[in-house]
């Protein structure tokens, strides 16, 4: 047991005596605690199985089903789910249904609003009667295990969350769990990995306030040569036009062909896409949007690493695959890893399957079977596009005609508050976001017209979004789960329609492969010669909306590539412009250097793709720290008297001299140089960008930026060198670079220490597993102790293999990072490999709340128990779930 499990242990018993008066009881809160803890070993009954299920628990508390049907081992996983993470379940049902607000009160409202305007649930209650007959029995059957769980337990027994939240909002009732429940958080999943709609906001917010050109040069186009796309053209090509897949609900859009990047910044040609009202406008959606709960995770850094090699390249003869998505961090972990066997695999109970599941949804999303492996990374293409609508009253122009505004009032209820209503609005394109915030109704307002007569026009902007359309991505799921080969694999992934996912495959036969799945929708440029999709529409022109999505078998795809390696890494596709997915990629430095590292080796192990997955270099030091080593640190004729200041900079700048570019956290040479390099890019993204760009729209120093910088850095006229705030002096990127410098040092000295060779990146570079609920300023400092972890010191950063993610304006923290981490050797299953960010449990008092997280820190991987045999070998605890009742319940 470890000393954090003791050490929480311990403070249970002492919460009574110390938090008595801030807790009220601080009894209850221990009483919960223990209470809540589930029963691992003995029996227990689950009533609605065909037979006894075996749950095998292993030294890592990682769940290992074993039954004799299909909608058993449903029932089953929805039970040890329920068991073990059943809060975090609730928490995310409430977000994704838009009723978070009856569970934390008022400061829940602002998410419930966007998510009702959106409609999730209503969605969701629409996909469901579509799906396959089998994937609604398992939900069913899924459902049917979690409420067993939950019945006869109150809410303290359930977690310890209840219990602190009771203790300010009393009376929480826990709703049975349904099939909705978990087709909702598929929601979340797909918002959370949603395309481009953040970049086409702020480029709209910023179309008044910067030329084209500095525009442009904040998204470059994607350099295809220095950072090579998914698929080369001699492994996929498009086989002729692009075909169209016809939406089959009223609310879809249109597209023309796809042109790519650098003119994409032409101011648009409709003036009112680019007013000052419009611009408001989509400022306050954004607000709107960033208002809902980050659940897996947002912004900078969130993305994947995913890489398959052919037997031909390995050591063990077989194929390896390797994933690791780069997700939020937080307790628990977004992840809970299990198994769900068949005792005899058969047409009749066909699921032999073990990975890492979302606890509230059946069956596994990332992980192998007995036949096939599969991995994900975010393909990223751009599925929500906005549209600037010009209402008045209930109607809205639409080719010259005005048309009804489509309306439902919702009630939305809060925790020791009174109900609020709202009334959502829609147009033909999709909800009206611009309602959702008080803002928004006084931007539209004011918004300039250019028609006589309309002074009382408000503009409003409404989204259109793939995943408000109903889908079958949870029919996908399953299907990936009983998939045996490479067509049964492509045919699960034609019905994962969001979030659209780059797919790598792999089988014990020797094969390797890939897959663009999801939904793109078809639709037009609002800008001549800018890509689809690139600047919110003119939603009172019909031509601009979708017309349908492309057909799956336009979509990217290719089987045993004669190279015998697919990495994907959230860059580019393929290098041509059809089918158009995005111009929003990321800009492929993750990528190429595992390209690289895969290349310096003859045959592939796998501890050498367990090794790439911790590659901490940052490669874009190769084009940086040139340039900062060639400057001259000399006085600026603006402060003449700096020359001690400049030789106490020289000091700092030779740690990147002879540097090998690498970001480690602890004590080796090149941890000093990290944080010095890192601190320069830091300060640099604010001379150089954040002067001009509004509040909110802060450069985060990702793969993006230093795409720009490198641009940049070859273009001493840009306006970007020029630093606004100082509006007598033109500084010059000579200037901006020495000022970065400057500053960096100065920083460093403050945080570290004056001796510059004693410097760590990772004491700069810090996560804190921090509870979602429980782990914040607000909560007594014994329960944020209880529920937290860390801080642990990370290597690595944003743009690099090891993506412990960051934020520029936000500072030095990670802000994003692997999830998890595994590694699959089809030549022996369990020689494979995995970690998990946090552990199984979500219950602070567990020994498998936070096992996980030493290891993930350190880039320790645990073996990963597949057969029966392996994971008896493991002693596990073992529990049986009976369907009469012959024993207590656990």
């Amino acid at each position: 047991m470890s000393r954090l499990v003791v050490a929480r242990r311990v403070l249970l018993g002492l919460l009574a005596l110390v938090v008595v008066a801030a807790l009220v009881a601080g009894f209850v809160v221990v009483s919960a605690v223990r209470e809540s803890l589930p029963r691992t070993s003995g029996e227990a009954t689950l009533p609605g199985l065909g037979g006894a299920v075996t749950v095998m628990r292993d030294q890592s508390g990682i769940p290992h089903l074993y039954g004799d049907s299909l909608t058993d081992l449903a029932r089953a996983q929805g039970y040890v789910h329920a068991q073990e993470r059943f809060f975090e379940m609730d928490l995310r049902r409430r977000v994704t249904a838009g009723r978070l607000s009856e569970l934390v009160g008022a400061a829940g409202l602002d998410s419930d609003k966007v998510i009702r305007t959106m409609g999730w649930r209503r969605v969701a209650e629409a996909e469901l009667p579509r799906l396959d007959p089998q994937t609604r029995q398992v939900l069913q059957s899924y459902a049917d295990g979690v409420n067993t769980y939950l019945r006869g337990r109150t809410p303290d027994e359930m977690g310890i969350e209840y219990t602190v939240l009771g203790l300010r909002l009393p009376d929480v009732e826990v709703e049975e769990w349904s099939p909705l429940d978990s087709l909702t958080w598929l929601k979340a999943m797909a918002w959370d990995l949603r395309g481009n709609y953040t970049d086409e906001l702020t480029r709209a917010r910023l179309s008044g306030r910067l030329s084209p050109a500095q525009i442009t040069q904040l998204y470059p186009p994607y350099d295809t040569e220095a950072h090579p796309p998914i698929l080369s053209n001699d492994e996929w090509s498009p086989a002729g036009a692009v075909g169209v897949t016809r939406s089959a609900v009223p609310s879809a859009l249109t597209e023309e062909g796809a042109a790519s990047g650098a003119a994409a910044a032409a101011a648009p040609t409709d003036d009112r896409l680019a007013s000052p009202g419009a611009t408001a406008s989509y400022a306050a959606v954004q607000e709107a949007l960033d208002a809902i709960p980050e659940l897996l995770g947002r912004g900078e850094g969130i993305g994947s690493n995913s890489w398959v090699v052919a037997g031909s390249r390995t050591t063990t003869g077989k194929p390896l695959l390797a994933n690791d998505p780069h997700l939020g961090v937080g307790q628990p972990g977004i992840w809970i890893q299990n198994s769900l066997h068949c005792r005899t695999v058969s047409a009749a109970c066909p699921l032999d399957v073990s990975g890492f599941s979302f606890a509230g949804v059946p069956g596994v999303i990332i992980g192998h079977n007995g036949q096939i492996a599969w991995g994900f990374t975010n393909l990223g293409p751009d599925v929500t596009d906005f549209y600037l609508e010009r209402i008045v009253g209930n109607t809205y122009l639409r080719d010259g005609q005005w048309e009804d505004v489509t309306t439902r009032d919702e009630t939305i209820k809060i925790r020791g508050g009174a109900d609020q209503r709202i009334t959502v609005r829609a147009t033909v394109h999709g909800p009206v976001m611009s309602d959702v915030l008080e803002p928004f109704g006084d931007a539209g307002s004011h918004a300039p017209t250019q028609q006589e007569g309309d002074e009382n026009e408000a503009y409003a902007v409404s989204m259109a979004w793939t995943a408000l359309e109903p889908n079958r991505t949870a029919d996908a799921v399953l299907a990936l789960n009983l998939a045996t080969n490479f067509d049964e694999f492509r045919e699960a992934a034609r019905l994962f329609a969001v979030p659209a996912q780059n797919l790598v495959y792999a089988d014990r036969a020797g094969h390797i492969g890939y897959q663009a799945p999801g939904q793109v929708p078809i639709r037009r440029s609002a800008i001549p010669r800018a890509p689809a999709g690139y600047w919110p529409a003119p939603g009172w022109d019909s031509r601009y909306d979708w017309q349908g999505y492309v057909e799956f078998g336009d979509l990217p795809w290719a089987l045993d590539p004669p190279d015998g390696v697919i990495v994907t890494a959230n860059q580019a596709v393929v290098a041509g412009p059809r089918p158009f997915l995005t111009t929003d990629w990321d800009r492929g430095w993750r990528s190429t250097r595992i390209v690289e590292r895969l290349a310096d080796v003859d045959k592939v192990s796998p501890a050498d793709m367990a090794a790439i997955q911790l590659d901490s270099q940052d490669s874009f030091a190769k084009v940086l720290v040139p340039a900062l080593l060639a400057l001259p640190l000399t006085s600026s004729e603006n402060e003449p008297d700096t020359e001690g200041l400049l030789e106490f900079t020289r000091e700092a700048r030779e740690l990147l001299r002879g540097w090998d570019g690498s970001t480690p956290s602890g004590d080796a040479e090149a941890g000093a140089a990290a944080a010095y390099y890192n601190a320069v890019w830091r300060n640099l993204m604010e001379l150089l960008f954040d002067d001009e760009l509004p509040a909110g729209l802060k450069a985060d120093g990702g793969g993006r930026y230093r795409s720009a910088v490198q641009a940049l850095l070859k273009d001493d006229k840009s306006a970007w060198w020029d630093n606004k705030l100082t509006p007598n002096i033109t500084e010059g990127k000579n200037e901006i670079l020495r000022q970065a410098l400057v500053a960096a040092r100065l920083e460093l000295t403050t945080e570290l220490g004056k001796d510059p060779s004693k410097w760590q990146w990772g004491k700069l570079h810090r996560v804190t597993l921090e509870h979602k609920v429980l782990g914040g300023e607000t909560v007594p400092g014994p329960i944020r102790w209880l529920v937290n972890d860390g801080p642990y010191d990370l290597p690595g950063g944003s743009a690099i293999v090891n993506a412990n993610a960051w934020d520029t304006s936000k500072g030095y923290s990670v802000t994003a990072a692997p999830s998890m981490r595994m590694v699959v050797d089809l030549s022996d299953l369990d020689r494979s490999t995995w970690i998990n960010q946090t552990g199984t449990s979500g219950h602070p008092a567990s020994d498998h709340y936070s096992d996980q997280a030493e290891d993930w820190a350190a880039g320790v991987q645990r073996p990963w128990q597949f057969s029966l045999a392996a994971v008896e070998a493991d002693d596990p605890e073992v529990l049986t779930l009976r369907p009469e009742a012959s024993g207590a319940t656990g």
